[in-house]
């Protein structure tokens, strides 16, 4: 018997108001509807594009989740006033810590992977504050919906205390054995030192080992973002200090954000000035009009030179 040719094995076309196996996904992940709402099983998590939306500091707070190894931020909720402590890494990765003089401390840098990290923050937030006893609090479920975290807090901006190791784990301890030292000394090992510029928003010196980086995490709209750089590099105006190289982005939980490589030895201090300039620069090039050839092949570019994180 002759084969079947190869047109008629084609699937047929989705009728219209269905959604095709390979088409993208009308919740708006980003994925194709087979592997999202189409998946076997049932529907994926919702994805939520731009999580921290409307929250103090959002560009910080995406910094402090993807790129700061320590640091720390006091929150004031709006229920009673109560104070907590947001912090970018707690002990063992835990999501929630209540201490036992009953403060509540929560991680940003936890993947609970439900497709909206600030629903997730307040879901295990609550969780905390509801819990008496001393110890850690996960989220060992899909918490539904319900508040984010920029929901449950009072504040309009964010005072950002960036640490040089986890010290913070054990400041409210008073005494301190040998197994808590030797546990903050293998976890201090790996924290590369990190300094936030003061000139600019969201913007953090870092010292890998190899080069120095500058990562800022910018709250413009991903097109328009991505001309205005193109403009900047064009012009050459791109730069941040004395042979420093822009490298690329970022892009996380809706934001990008532009990376610096930068000679050993520059540190953040030299930094402030170049950075304000940069930030003057952009905010003109932000308001520019249609690109020109060479923008627009800057800009090809620049989009090629992209890493998504969440």
């Amino acid at each position: 018997m002759a084969k079947k040719s190869r047109s008629s094995q084609k699937p047929h076309p989705p009728a219209e108001g269905e959604v095709g196996p390979r088409q993208p996904c009308p919740c708006g992940s980003g994925k194709r509807y087979k592997a999202c709402h189409g998946a076997a099983g049932g529907a994926a998590p919702t994805f939520v594009a731009r999580p921290f939306e409307g929250m103090p500091g959002e560009c910080d707070v995406i910094a402090l989740r993807e790129l700061v190894p320590a640091a720390t931020v006091h929150l004031t909720l709006k229920d009673g006033g109560r104070t907590i402590r947001l912090a970018t890494l707690l002990p063992g990765a835990a999501p929630a810590m209540v201490r036992d003089s009953g403060d509540v401390w929560l991680g940003l840098q936890v993947q609970h992977s439900y497709g909206n990290p600030a629903r997730d923050l307040a879901a295990v937030l609550e969780r905390a504050l509801a819990t008496e006893e001393p110890g850690i609090v996960g989220l060992p479920s899909d918490p539904g919906e319900g508040p984010s975290l920029q929901d449950l807090i009072t504040d309009t901006s964010l005072d950002i205390t960036v640490h040089d190791g986890f010290e913070y784990w054990i400041d409210d301890i008073p005494e301190r054995d040998a197994s808590m030292e030797a546990a903050l000394e293998q976890a201090n090992g790996g924290v590369m030192p990190t300094t936030r510029l003061a000139s600019v928003e969201a913007a953090y010196w870092t010292d890998v080992g190899t080069k120095e980086h500058l990562r800022w995490v910018m709250p413009h709209p991903e097109d328009q973002l991505l001309d205005a750089l193109a403009r900047l590099h064009a012009a050459g105006k791109d730069s941040v200090a004395e042979g420093s190289r822009f490298v690329g982005m970022f892009r996380a939980h809706g934001l990008l954000a532009p990376v610096w490589d930068l000679p050993l030895g520059t540190g953040a201090e030299v930094l402030e000035q170049p950075a304000a300039r940069f930030a003057a620069d952009l905010a003109q090039a932000l308001e520019g009009g249609d690109l020109t050839p060479a923008e627009r092949s800057a800009r090809a570019g620049l989009a090629n030179r992209q890493v998504t994180i969440r």
